[in-house]
């Protein structure tokens, strides 16, 4: 059977890299290429059977790791690696804290790339060299927000990012095309599983998935 293998990034230039370390990993793979959270949804809905997930965890409609935490909620079967321009240990660390099934550096050489996507299909979790040991001894500290983010629907969570975006209940109507009636809907559906009470509770909230780069806290030496 051929794997079907999602690379979701928003940089062509790099987009075109996944895809010759994606060739030379799985030469016979179907590459489908998304650039933002709303069509790699769409893509998993067209192609449910797909082997793996390379994420970029910047991409439009992600707030740090909130598009991880989602992918891990809403598809659980699906190994998802994380490809990151960040190196720092501590968003390495909450990668796999939040379910991702590697972290590949950006800067990380072709041959690297492959190596760790051959890993991640065959089973595995990947990790650069030495990284496993640095985090195997910190202390993971995992909210328990980010099982209630991932508890949220694809709509739901497409209209928390709106809502992060400081977009208005008629302006998410329009983008999605539904009733504002439907957007208080969900609105407070989202309020409810987050356990939050207004707008300003939900953004502070979402925030806690952003990546902080100047907490160096967790940097091993």
């Amino acid at each position: 059977m051929v794997q079907q293998i999602i690379i979701a990034d928003d940089h062509p230039l790099f987009r075109a890299a996944l895809r010759q370390a994606v060739s030379e990993a799985v030469p016979d793979a179907q590459m489908i290429e998304v650039d933002s959270i709303k069509t790699l949804q769409a893509s998993i809905v067209e192609h449910p059977d797909a082997d793996l997930v390379l994420l970029d965890l910047n991409m439009p409609g992600a707030h740090g790791f909130s598009g991880l935490v989602f992918m891990r909620g809403q598809y659980p079967g699906l190994p998802v690696v994380v490809v990151s321009g960040s190196e720092e240990l501590q968003v390495m660390r909450r990668s796999i804290d939040y379910g991702a099934s590697g972290f590949i550096p950006k800067s990380a050489p072709l041959p690297t790339i492959t190596a760790a996507i051959q890993d991640v299909l065959d089973g595995e979790v990947w990790l650069p060299p030495g990284v496993a040991d640095k985090i195997d001894r910190m202390h993971a500290d995992v909210t328990d927000f980010s099982d209630k983010l991932a508890s949220l629907t694809p709509q739901q969570f497409r209209v928390l990012g709106m809502l992060a975006e400081g977009l208005l209940n008629k302006q998410i109507a329009y983008d999605l095309d539904v009733s504002e009636a439907t957007v208080k809907a969900h609105i407070t559906a989202v309020f409810r599983k987050l356990g939050v009470r207004n707008r300003t509770q939900a953004v502070i909230a979402i925030q806690q998935m952003e990546i902080d780069p100047s907490d160096t806290s967790l940097s091993g030496s």
